[in-house]
């Protein structure tokens, strides 16, 4: 796993509070956030966050055209810190991207090739979102791929369902959290 990271997407407090079992959810992933830590694999956080004003968001974007007509998601706005049930830790990486997808809008990309990763393991929310957008751009840059199914969540549990059980596994080993856990540690 010398060449793997952890990619936790999108766990901010704005967006955790929009799913409904964040308890949960968030328990499990501080548990693969802790499994990684102590394997030695590279915990990177990728966090949506723009200036203020939001000069990055063209009117034209359906999906973040409403973030600038009044739902924040500025850089230094409280409410979208990563949450802290899984803080990042000393030497933790935190990416900051302007799109849907972990690539696009950030240093992603550099920071996996200057650290050798070629295998990432995928985190995050939401399933239809950011895991699913990364996971597609991954793949086309021919990262090895691994979803951690309950590492990831979605407001449409059937939405998630279908990502993971039918879509993701063309491109991806997905497993569970306890799976990972027991092959890295």
């Amino acid at each position: 796993m010398a060449n793997t990271a952890l990619l936790v997407m999108d766990v901010q407090q704005v967006i955790v509070d929009r799913i409904a079992d964040g308890t949960d959810y968030l328990v499990g992933l501080r548990r693969a956030i802790d499994a990684a830590h102590a394997a030695q694999i590279p915990v990177i956080y990728v966090v949506v966050g723009f200036r203020a004003g939001h000069p990055e968001i063209s009117a034209r974007n359906r999906s973040f055209s409403a973030i600038s007509s009044g739902l924040g998601m500025a850089q230094d706005d409280p409410n979208v810190a990563i949450h802290p049930d899984v803080a990042p830790l000393a030497g933790d990486i935190v990416v900051t991207k302007k799109r849907v997808s972990a690539f696009t809008g950030s240093d992603l990309d550099v920071v996996l090739r200057s650290g050798d990763i070629d295998s990432l393991v995928l985190t995050g929310l939401a399933t239809s979102g950011v895991v699913l957008s990364t996971l597609r751009q991954a793949a086309d840059l021919d990262f090895r791929l691994t979803v951690l199914e309950d590492g990831c969540g979605d407001s449409d549990p059937e939405v998630h369902r279908v990502l993971t059980e039918k879509v993701f596994p063309r491109q991806a080993d997905v497993v569970s959290i306890d799976e990972w856990i027991t092959n890295v540690g």
